[in-house]
């Protein structure tokens, strides 16, 4: 069975029966919907927006919110991020005692470095009981909302009041077995344990497909505890953990194989270096150019770029190729493609033995079956990203399950690394696919958090760094990304996205497009995401201006998260920088409270 038959089988993938796995007929038209600006107009005053110390209510110009071009008036809104008094009001005084001890805690480099072994130490020397209750009074109790579904909900109601979503995630801890570590798309010795270097981001490990299921189990019990907790809340899950990742790897490598011709190809007319749509080949130089390579015959070739469409511009663009790889062209049978290193043509795609196409149906009938059930509960699916090597692959199958799942209303959204080079022509070509066939788009923004991992393993194995060169090309990317989504949602409002950051720079750059764009914060179109402990600075106050901003909430038994926590000290000291800044702002809030007499303060809600 072909890699090309992976792809719609989420259509017809359940848990009751899965016949067979083929790519969908449907095609993409060939031309870019064009950006209309919408108009500035007129329209009647709303109610005064009641100020309050955190938002600030400003005049702004009056402009159409909705693509019907209802009239409605909107006003800038800027929110002061050092108030203390309304980022902690949420907080009584020994939870701002324990942040500010864990934040102090990160910044020793020793403790930090050591954190995995010392826990060790304090688990014999306390005894599991006592080392269970410290770590609940300390880094627990700071990341991690509670051991199960029914204990997390005080916290989780909590917030709400504050205007605080919650981003649900179960934590457990996976260690990986010799025999089963997976290599840029061969599996290399030095890399099989996928947490090297890995300090922001958990990492599954294929056992068995028992062991799927179980995680799938897990990942179910939290979309329920997410139906049940909280209104519009989301849902974390990992591909990784939902199959073998030696097949998401080799589809992977199938999808970047089939991209880098199209660049190749792009090259021979003179188009390289331009941004992903706007490289448009020129159909007839393409089909005397495949046909020169020895690609395939003259009535093969033919054939692929026929119906429906495929060319009628007479061009092709990338999404357009992308749709190549289809059953009714049968090119799975038929392509071989020139290697880009050494010139000489090979196979694009391989056939699976019978046991990897049980596991890929396997995989993903389990997708399918968290999407359902993600609908059914009312819940959103957040797709993590993963490692480059695999994300393709996981690209590809949320953008499946966008198409299937988000024709109504955004459940599915994937997530989008922008330390890599290549992340804005991921989000533009996904975002015109969504534009092009009618779906709601949803993404994640994130900076990153397999960096050091991705350049050891490029350096080592020998292909490009995938990576940005520094921090501030990163930033440069993560805005420009956003930016691009944020004009698809003044444009159609078909889009959405969560600005999943701590930093308060990206937060206000992204406060400003929205004013400028005219985009309500009632519209919830725009989230903004960090992560449960951190950064209360930025969430609180946000949410008690209206925005939707949700926590990212793990929780599990104590022995269970321990690596999670390692991470979180990890990464606190990485962003020391904005952990002083935290651990500023609560010494001030605190400080006022004492002066005030609320030595005893207890959130009211």
């Amino acid at each position: 069975m072909s890699y090309t038959k992976v792809i719609p089988g989420l259509v017809r993938a359940n848990s009751d029966n899965i016949k067979r796995i083929c790519l969908s007929q449907g095609r993409f038209r060939s031309t870019v919907a064009s950006k209309q600006r919408k108009e500035v107009e007129g329209g009647k005053e709303e109610q005064q927006l009641v100020e309050c110390t955190v938002v600030k209510a400003v005049q702004a110009d009056l402009i159409s919110q909705t693509k019907n071009n209802t009239d409605a008036q909107t006003r800038k809104i800027a929110i002061d991020f050092d108030n203390t008094h309304e980022a902690y009001k949420s907080k009584d005084n020994i939870e701002l005692l324990r942040s500010l001890l864990v934040f102090k805690l990160c910044t020793f480099d020793f403790l930090v470095d050591k954190n995995k072994e010392l826990m060790d130490l304090s688990k014999k020397v306390f005894g599991k009981r006592l080392f269970e209750r410290l770590m609940k009074m300390t880094f627990y109790g700071q990341f991690v909302a509670g051991e199960d579904h029914n204990s997390i909900k005080p916290l989780i109601h909590k917030n709400q009041a504050f205007g605080v979503g919650s981003v649900l995630d179960y934590i457990v801890s996976v260690i990986p077995s010799v025999d089963h570590r997976e290599k840029k798309y061969k599996a290399h010795r030095q890399f099989g344990d996928r947490r090297g270097g890995v300090v922001s981001a958990r990492t599954y490990f294929y056992a068995d497909e028992a062991k799927c299921d179980a995680q799938m189990e897990t990942f179910l019990n939290c979309i329920k505890a997410s139906g049940g907790a909280s209104v519009d809340g989301f849902s974390a899950v990992k591909m990784t953990a939902l199959g073998r990742p030696q097949f998401l790897l080799q589809f992977s490598e199938v999808l970047v194989k089939w991209r880098r011709f199209f660049n190749l190809l792009a090259a021979q007319q003179g188009k390289s270096g331009m941004d992903a749509l706007e490289q448009k080949l020129e159909l007839e130089q393409l089909k005397e150019s495949l046909t020169k390579l020895g690609v395939g015959n003259k009535d093969d070739i033919e054939n692929w770029f026929t119906g429906e469409k495929l060319g009628s511009s007479g061009t092709i663009d990338l999404l357009d190729w992308n749709s190549l790889i289809n059953d009714r062209t049968k090119i799975s049978n038929l392509l071989v493609i020139p290697n880009v290193e050494n010139g000489q043509l090979e196979p694009l795609l391989r056939k699976f033995t019978v046991e990897e196409e049980k596991q890929m149906k396997r995989m993903l009938q389990r997708v399918d079956v968290l999407a359902k059930h993600a609908v059914d509960n009312g819940v959103r699916l957040m797709v993590d990203a993963e490692q480059t090597y695999f994300q393709p692959a996981i690209s590809r199958l949320t953008l499946e399950m966008q198409r299937i799942f988000n024709r109504e209303k955004p459940i599915i959204f994937n997530t989008y690394q922008c330390y890599l080079k290549e992340a804005y022509d991921n989000v533009s070509v996904d975002v015109e696919l969504s534009r092009r066939e009618g779906w709601y788009f949803g993404a994640k923004l994130v900076r990153g958090a397999y960096m050091y991992q991705e350049r050891s393993r490029a350096e080592e194995i020998g292909y490009e760094d995938p990576i940005n060169p520094d921090y501030e090309a990163t930033n440069r990317m993560y805005h420009k990304c956003l930016e691009f989504v944020l004009e698809e949602i003044d444009h159609n409002r078909k889009a959405n996205v969560m600005v999943a950051s701590h930093n308060e720079d990206t937060v206000k750059f992204t406060l400003g497009k929205m004013n400028e764009m005219g985009l309500s914060p009632t519209e919830k179109k725009v989230y903004f995401g960090q992560l449960l402990g951190m950064c209360d600075q930025i969430s609180f106050p946000l949410g008690q201006a209206g925005f939707p901003v949700y926590k990212y909430v793990p929780y599990g038994p104590v022995n269970e998260v321990i690596p999670y926590l390692s991470r979180r000290a990890l990464e606190n000291r990485g962003f020391m920088k904005g952990s002083q800044r935290e651990r500023s702002l609560l010494w001030k809030e605190l400080k006022r409270r004492l002066l005030n007499g609320q030595i005893l303060y207890k959130p009211v809600y």
